[in-house]
């Protein structure tokens, strides 16, 4: 059977049910759902109907039973672009624990940096009917989150006016991650950074280091990290990075690239941090606790996931309220010894 696309205008709506999509087809609530569970014959021109209505809708089938009580599935949606990352570790935990305070549970999608990854997730999450979506991933893929019909909060990456986005302020973290490195003396700096591009916070993080910097007469290098590499190539094109541009401070965008860089130079047998100094970034709490040594710019995790979690649950529950577009919270400098 060929389904044909629907000609009928798209429309705006939150939380649609399978009565809707019946309303729309003119057919009736045990049609639909035999037609979605392929039980019965009907005509082409009945399912046709109906699947143009889902897609008009942009309906996704789960459980019938659900759809036809109207109930809450009590389930969000997370996802995120690497579980193993602390600082993610640690959100995720967080904003579990703030949840499960409200009587909701969690299914955890792991992008890993993959854009078509992230859309199946995004659709099975979808059609599992949870009741809202947090998405802390920075693929390019902005077009799949405006075709949801879900409530949607954002950790750092804007998606536009009807979807908040929580952050700390990365531009200042950045700037801050500089200051302290020029305090130091350090006046050769180098940046290992994420990739480039707008959905990543770690280019506000590297504006901000290079805007700090040129205040003071420096130009940093930048050397990008891409997304995909495995750890010993992120080793290699450290090591490279330090040997051709003998640096005497360094920031890392994330604490975990910090790590790898303090391994490099204890290989290389330069002092840190009489030699060179090393900034990290995220501050979770395993890294402040595990290497408290690393000095570091540390986000407010536990500000973050609260307010993640209450800004989803204000657009389910109260998907009229007008919120704030952004929520921006302040970041603060752990200094250990890898600075002076």
């Amino acid at each position: 059977m060929n389904r044909k696309e629907s000609t009928e205008p798209r429309v705006d709506k939150l939380g649609y049910t399978l009565k809707d999509v019946a309303e729309r087809a003119g057919v009736s609530l045990t049609t639909v759902s035999r037609v979605i569970n392929k039980r019965g014959y009907f005509s082409e021109q009945t399912e046709s109907r109906i699947y143009a209505a889902m897609q008009a809708l942009n309906y996704q089938p789960n459980s019938v039973a659900r759809s036809l009580s109207g109930k809450k599935t009590k389930l969000i949606g997370v996802i995120l672009t690497n579980t193993q990352n602390p600082f993610n570790a640690e959100l995720l935990e967080k904003i579990e624990a703030e949840l499960f305070e409200r009587s909701y549970k969690v299914i955890i999608a792991n992008s890993l940096d993959n854009p078509e990854k992230e859309r199946a997730y995004i659709s099975m999450l979808q059609s599992n009917q949870v009741d809202g979506l947090i998405t802390a991933s920075h693929n390019m893929i902005i077009d799949a989150y405006h075709d949801l019909n879900l409530p949607v909060v954002s950790l750092d990456r804007y998606f536009g006016p009807h979807i908040p986005t929580v952050s700390s302020d990365n531009f200042s973290g950045g700037q801050l991650a500089a200051q302290n490195l020029i305090a130091g003396g350090a006046k050769r700096l180098l940046v290992f950074s994420g990739e480039i591009h707008d959905t990543n916070p770690t280019v506000d993080r590297t504006n901000g280091f290079m805007a700090a910097s040129q205040k003071n007469g420096l130009t940093p290098i930048v050397q990008v990290m891409p997304s995909d590499a495995t750890v010993n190539f992120r080793k290699m094109l450290i090591h490279q990075a330090i040997t051709e541009q003998q640096p005497d401070g360094i920031m890392a965008t994330d604490d975990t690239t910090a790590l790898l860089v303090l391994e490099a130079l204890r290989t290389m047998n330069l002092p840190v941090p009489q030699d060179v100094q090393v900034v990290g970034y995220d501050g979770s709490a395993f890294i402040l606790q595990s290497f408290p040594e690393l000095s570091t710019v540390v986000q407010p995790i536990a500000d973050l996931a609260k307010t993640l979690v209450e800004a989803l649950l204000t657009k389910i529950d109260q998907p009229e309220r007008l919120q704030e577009r952004q929520y921006m919270f302040p970041v603060t400098f752990h200094r250990g010894t890898t600075t002076k």
